[in-house]
């Protein structure tokens, strides 16, 4: 009985993370790469760019809007599309490459520039990721920059209060397309 209630346990906070980091409802970006196949129609199985646009193209299918949506609705759109050409199509889009998912990490820090987001990261691993920063950086005046539809919203971080267990808050986790500035 024990073994199954400790089971049940870790399913449930499983559960519970799963749902926290969305990985079961991830959003399609542009330079994201696809893989479409077509059970039984080889020409029709391939790899897809997401271009900057949002879109891929496909034979048969067309245009479809693929940025903001996860696979799955990607696959429904296919699926519909190839009705008229395919008797009954089976369909399987598999996110190939997450390339579109990444922030950026600039300024005084070891190694600047664009890291994929593969996985939850917050601040202070996006700063360890980036090799840390350096003896000149202003840790305690990072900020991170967020896109939030036409206007860009500053969230502040002070990398003291953090090391010191204090105003953890701040240590968000970071989102497609945020940029932490270490002046």
């Amino acid at each position: 009985m024990r073994a199954f209630a400790s089971k049940c346990v870790a399913l449930a906070a499983w559960g519970m993370c799963m749902a926290a980091f969305g990985a079961d409802t991830y959003l399609l970006q542009p330079g994201d790469v696809l893989t479409v196949s077509v059970w039984k129609e080889p020409e029709l199985s391939l790899d897809l760019l997401v271009r900057p646009d949002g879109g891929i193209t496909m034979p048969l299918a067309g245009e479809i809007e693929a940025a903001g949506h996860s696979a799955d609705e990607v696959r429904t759109v296919i699926d519909e599309r190839l009705q008229h050409f395919v008797s009954k199509p089976v369909v399987t889009v598999i996110v190939k490459q997450t390339l579109g998912n990444q922030i950026f990490v600039i300024g005084k820090v070891t190694h600047p520039g664009p890291y994929p987001l593969n996985r939850p990261v917050d601040v202070l691993q996006a700063l360890s990721l980036a090799g840390g920063v350096t003896p000149f950086a202003s840790v305690n005046n990072i900020h991170v920059l967020r896109r939030d539809g036409s206007r860009e919203v500053t969230m502040p971080f002070r990398y003291g209060d953090v090391e010191k267990g204090r105003n953890l808050q701040q240590n968000i986790l970071l989102q497609s397309g945020d940029t932490v500035i270490v002046p």
